[in-house]
């Protein structure tokens, strides 16, 4: 029996359908079609189509964008391609081997500044540090200015520096030193720095300037009295100990150096007062110490106009050894450079004053004229002159004195050049600036710098050259003289021997000096007992390295004899003119001059317009 549901058909299922496979398939293939005659959206064709019929996606869902599936496969094949190429190529730069270049080895001229250098660590007194690098030189003169012989303000002279190869220290001439090495390093840092010498340099200007500031009362604005030298070099013949009776090391000194003061001494604070004031550009950035030098070369230099007169006038152990003819050099020496380092008018006023110049000696030749020394430093004034002119040109009322400073350095020049019979020469070429006296060498030097110095000034203002008369020279032709005779000093000469001891193969051995010429064998000799080694044939025991001695004569001879001082003597202001002059020649010539340091307390310049002319009348 059957039932049937409530619409009147049977609730079970025939297990054997009554519909045929075909009618089946073709009521299907009838559904399919009904169904397709609309469009199906994505989430239906999903439900129709199984999972290997389901069609790819355009697009790729980065969550924070959607991109193109064709876009991002190209971008992440390109990125990943550029990975590739990146990688091969640090591959290929790092395991195909390098062609260096090699820095150039270094020329004569820097590797002679090295050596001239180390000729100011021969020569220090005081406690010396313990990178002195001298090492048969040791503390000494620990008691100069001690004694109660002397002013009170001045209560201690320890330190500065031994003049030649005696132990005297000379004032005017090491103040003359200092202020060349400052004045090169101020126009030469770069290359210093290059030469790995700037920090030295400094270091021996500071040596110098701190025992300066010893030589008087600096701290106060007014002073009567100054230290010229300690030490006596009494030659007259007597036998009382004193600093060239007795042949003996620094180390061993035991007799008296009194100290020789000066109440008129317009030459030596005027050049005292440049040497603090150069180097107070050079220590420009430390402002505490450069304040210090400011103010204690405005107190010399205030002292060196009140109380006129030469230092060397009243006293014969200083007209012997450094006898100054004049101070008007020193006033327009000095004043130009306190004018750099205080940016004070008044001292450009006096230093362009005409009287002044007169005084100097600007205005009219003479046998010396141009020559640049210790004693007379208007050439190296005019030249610093001229440098202003060329770079801030200030103007009325200065620049008619500056063109006449200007010109007379044109003229300076020209005597130097072969062409001219200014000063003669010896065969293998060297300038006679002292005319055949002994001692040549320092001047050379001093005259080298200027030349080198003021080719690169001309270089700096764009200027080929300059005119001697109708005939103009090129700037290479200063450079060239200047090189001649540095390349004569260093060996280039007839007898092939380098007058810088230490320096190539040949130099001189038996060079008059008392530190060099005694052995250091714990032995301390007495004035006379010292002799022996002043007086020996054999050389030196202790080589002084980077010393320049006198020279050679007017012959191009030289005898390396320890007691001919003539030739075998080397001095702290020869020394200065000499590293001066190679730290101007030294690298690349395209290391110019610094133009702006000399400048770094100049205010800036606004010409005063001349006054008008005079009402015309008729």
């Amino acid at each position: 029996m059957y039932s049937r549901d409530s619409w009147g058909g049977p609730l079970e299922i025939n297990a054997t359908d009554s519909a045929t496979e075909d009618e089946r398939s073709r009521n299907l293939q009838d559904v399919d079609r009904a169904a397709l005659s609309r469009p199906l959206d994505e989430t239906q064709q999903s439900w129709l189509l199984g999972p290997g019929e389901q069609k790819k996606k355009k697009y790729v869902d980065l969550g924070c964008i959607i991109v193109s599936r064709k876009i991002f496969k190209w971008t992440l094949g390109t990125i990943l391609f550029a990975a590739f190429l990146a990688g091969l190529i640090a591959l290929i730069v790092n395991t195909v081997p390098r062609h260096r270049h090699k820095h150039p080895p270094p020329d004569n001229y820097t590797l002679a500044l090295h050596k001239a250098l180390m000729f100011f660590n021969a020569q220090r007194s005081g406690k010396l540090p313990k990178h002195n690098n001298v090492s048969w030189r040791g503390n000494s003169g620990m008691q100069d200015g001690k004694s109660s012989d002397h002013s009170a303000a001045i209560k201690d002279l320890v330190g500065g520096y031994y003049d030649a190869g005696d132990a005297i220290k000379f004032n005017f001439p090491a103040s003359f030193s200092i202020t060349m090495l400052s004045w090169s390093v101020i126009e030469y840092s770069a290359k210093y720095e290059a030469a790995g010498e700037l920090e030295h340099v400094k270091e021996i200007i500071k040596w110098g300037t701190d025992y300066f500031l010893k030589s008087f009362n600096s701290t106060a604005d007014t002073i009567t009295t100054l230290a010229a030298q300690v030490g006596l070099g009494d030659t007259s013949g007597g036998d009382s100990p004193n600093d060239h009776y007795c042949w003996m090391r620094p180390e061993d000194m035991d007799y008296d150096r009194p100290v020789t003061e000066c109440h008129s001494c317009s030459d030596l604070a005027a050049e005292m007062a440049a040497a603090l004031a150069s180097a107070s550009i050079v220590f420009k950035d430390n402002k505490a110490y450069s304040k210090k030098l400011v103010h204690g070369a405005t107190t010399l230099f205030k002292f060196s106009r009140e109380q006129r007169g030469r230092y060397s006038a009243g006293s014969s152990e200083a007209s012997i050894f450094y006898n100054s003819t004049s101070y008007w050099d020193e006033y327009v020496w000095g004043g130009a450079w306190m004018y750099f380092a205080t940016g004070n008018s008044s001292y450009l006023k006096l230093a362009t004053a005409p009287g002044l110049a007169k005084h100097a000696g600007a205005f009219w030749g003479g046998p010396d004229y141009g020559v640049l020394s210790w004693d007379n430093k208007l050439a190296g004034a005019q030249v610093l002159l001229s440098r202003l002119r060329l770079f801030l040109s200030p103007g009325y009322p200065y620049e008619e004195i500056l063109r006449t400073f200007h010109n007379q350095t044109s003229i300076i020049m020209c005597s130097y050049l072969p062409v001219f019979t200014s000063f003669n020469r010896t065969k293998g070429g060297l300038i006679q600036l002292n005319h055949g006296r002994p001692q040549p060498l320092q001047y050379v030097v001093n005259a080298a710098f200027l030349a080198a110095l003021y080719s690169d000034y001309l270089d700096a203002a764009d200027t080929p050259g300059w005119y001697c008369g109708p005939n103009f020279f090129s700037t290479d032709v200063l450079r060239s003289f200047a090189k001649s005779q540095i390349d004569y000093i260093l060996g280039n000469n007839p007898r092939k021997m380098s007058y810088v001891v230490g320096f190539g193969n040949h130099y001189p051995k038996h060079v008059h000096h008392r530190g060099a010429s005694v052995p250091k064998n714990k032995i301390k000799y007495s004035c006379k007992g010292g002799w022996k080694w002043r007086d020996t044939s054999k050389p030196n025991p202790n080589t002084i390295v980077g010393a320049m001695v006198a020279g050679p004569d007017k012959h191009d001879g030289f005898h390396d004899v320890r007691t001919n001082y003539n030739y075998t003597e080397p001095t702290l202001a020869g020394n200065a003119g000499l590293v001066a002059a190679l730290v101007a020649l030294s690298g690349d010539k395209g290391t110019s001059i610094d133009k702006n340091t000399i400048f770094s307390a100049v205010p800036p310049m606004f010409p005063t317009p001349p006054p008008p002319p005079a009402p015309w009348k008729p």
